[in-house]
């Protein structure tokens, strides 16, 4: 069940990841701007997803962690990442300034996405007359006690969405996954197991 420390190159600047084994639904793991890929470790979320079999991801973003700053525009940045990863149709997460990069890319290609996880991610508003676009199933994660995220914008998405659905996660913050780290992991591995079973059926 180990983890590996890997890089690659995305618009020719390096891109440091965390990387799970396993055989079913991959994930992509975006962090927020306080934090990096070690976060979704320390958290134990790399842990019990790759206990459950699913490849995950934990991506460093530009110019955090061990991945160099870039200047490329998120969308382009987003599709060639996935290219190098070699991963079709995973589910992506994105916390808080991640958003940045999550949201214009499934939008400008939701056919490319198996599932989305949004906790608490920037811009959702900006997006408001596209977010129909979506086709995936989504899963926002919002903690009770957000002073930075409205809980408006999570009803805003999942409103907005075909299959969206909100989890409130009692008493946690802006970061609800170090709120209360296996509550977190449990709603995470609920939806990707439904993303897999749709994915099955394709």
């Amino acid at each position: 069940m180990g983890i590996a420390s890997q890089f690659t190159a995305v618009a020719g600047k390096q891109v440091h990841y965390l990387v799970t084994s396993g055989q079913a639904l991959s994930i992509v793991l975006l962090h927020g701007a306080s934090f990096s890929s070690e976060t979704w470790q320390k958290t134990g979320t790399l842990e019990a997803l790759a206990s459950a079999g699913y490849q995950a991801f934990a991506i460093d973003l530009p110019g955090f962690g061990r991945s160099a700053p870039a200047s490329t525009p998120p969308v382009a940045w987003m599709s060639e990442l996935l290219d190098q990863l070699g991963v079709v149709s995973p589910v992506l997460l994105a916390a808080s300034m991640s958003g940045g990069y999550a949201l214009p890319f499934i939008i400008a290609h939701p056919a490319r996405i198996g599932g989305f996880v949004a906790i608490a991610p920037v811009s959702i508003p900006t997006y408001r007359e596209h977010l129909h676009l979506v086709t995936a199933p989504v899963l926002a994660i919002w903690g009770e006690q957000d002073h930075m995220i409205p809980v408006r914008d999570a009803e805003l998405l999942v409103n907005s969405v075909k299959r969206g659905r909100l989890f409130i996660i009692p008493n946690g913050s802006h970061a609800p996954y170090m709120s209360d780290p296996a509550l977190f992991n449990r709603e995470l591995l609920q939806f990707m197991a439904m993303c897999a079973q749709e994915n099955a059926k394709q």
